[in-house]
C-alpha cells in the first residue's frame, strides 16, 4: 500500500512527513473556516476576501497566517479591536491534529489523500451541522466523486481492486441503511445524514469489513450515548434535535483508526 513507508524510527523522514501533514492541515483549516461560515449562508467560498465581522474591514495578508496572526493580534481585529473568535485558531488547530493523525496512520501511501479529504470534510461538515443543523449538498454529493477517484488511485497503486469494489459495496448498503432508518424514525435524522453514509461507507470499506462495522456502528453508539446524557442532566429531550453527522464522522473515525484491531478481538471472543 506505501509508497514510502513512514517509519517512526527514521527521525527525518518521519519529521518532514509530519511537518508537511501540520502546514497543510493548519492551511486547510484557515479554508475551512471561511466554508463553514458562509456555505450555509449559499456565499462564495472565493469572493470577497475574508474580513472582519464586525468592522468589514478586509483581512490583510500578514493578518491571516492561521494561528500565529490571531496570537499576535491577541484575538482582536487590527482595524476595530472587536474580538475575534477563538473558533478560528481552534479549528486551524483541530484541522492540523486530524492531519498529523491520518498521516501517521496510514504513512505516505496511494491511500493517504483519500482519507486526508474524508478527514477535511468530516472537519467542516461537523462545524456545520452543530451550527445549522444541515449537512450541505455542496460539499456531500461532490465528495461521492471525489473520495471515489481518490480511492480508485489507490486500489491501482496498492493493486487490490477487491477494495474498490467493497468500497462500493459498503457505500451502498449504508446509504440503503440510513435510509431505511429515515423512513422508519423520520425525527431521529436528515437526508443529509443518508447522503454523508454513503461517503463515510465508502471510505470505511475501502479499508475493510472490520472497520465499516466498527464506524457504521460505533456512530449509533456515540450518538447514543451523548443523548442519554443530556437526558439524564436535562440538558435535552426525547424530542429535542440534535445533530447526527458529527457522531457519523466520530464512528468513521474509529472504524478507520482502530476498527481492525476492533473487530479481530471481537471475533477472537467469538471463535
Amino acid at each position: 500500500m506505501s509508497l514510502v513507508a513512514l517509519d517512526l524510527s527514521d527521525g527525518y523522514v518521519a519529521g518532514l512527513a509530519l511537518a508537511i501533514a501540520t502546514l497543510l492541515g493548519l492551511a486547510i483549516g484557515s479554508f475551512l473556516n471561511v466554508v463553514a461560515w458562509r456555505v450555509p449562508r449559499d456565499e462564495s467560498v472565493l469572493h470577497p476576501p475574508s474580513a472582519c465581522p464586525a468592522c468589514h474591514a478586509p483581512i490583510r495578508r500578514r493578518d491571516n497566517v492561521p494561528v500565529v496572526s490571531w496570537l499576535l493580534l491577541r484575538g482582536r481585529c487590527r482595524d476595530c479591536g472587536e474580538p475575534i473568535s477563538r473558533r478560528y485558531p481552534l479549528v486551524e488547530i483541530a484541522t492540523a491534529a486530524v492531519f498529523v493523525a491520518v498521516t501517521l496512520h496510514f504513512g505516505i501511501s496511494w491511500a493517504l489523500p483519500a482519507y486526508l479529504y474524508v478527514g477535511a470534510i468530516s472537519v467542516v461538515l461537523t462545524l456545520i451541522d452543530i451550527d445549522v443543523h444541515r449537512l450541505p449538498d455542496t460539499i456531500v454529493l461532490p465528495s461521492y466523486g471525489v473520495v471515489g477517484a481518490l480511492l480508485v488511485v489507490a486500489s491501482w497503486g496498492a493493486g487490490d481492486w477487491s477494495a474498490m469494489w467493497r468500497a462500493l459495496l459498503c457505500g451502498a448498503i449504508l446509504f440503503v441503511f440510513y435510509f431505511a432508518v429515515l423512513v422508519v424514525y423520520p425525527s431521529g435524522m436528515g437526508f443529509g445524514d443518508v447522503k454523508l453514509s454513503g461517503v463515510l461507507g465508502m471510505a470505511l470499506g475501502w479499508l475493510g469489513w472490520g472497520p465499516f462495522v466498527v464506524g457504521a456502528f460505533g456512530a449509533f453508539l456515540l450518538g447514543g450515548v451523548f443523548s442519554a446524557v443530556l437526558i439524564a442532566t436535562r440538558r435535552a429531550g426525547r424530542k429535542s434535535g440534535i445533530p447526527f453527522g458529527p457522531w457519523m464522522i466520530g464512528g468513521a473515525a474509529l472504524g478507520v483508526l482502530v476498527g481492525a484491531p476492533l473487530w479481530d478481538a471481537y471475533l477472537g471472543l467469538m471463535l
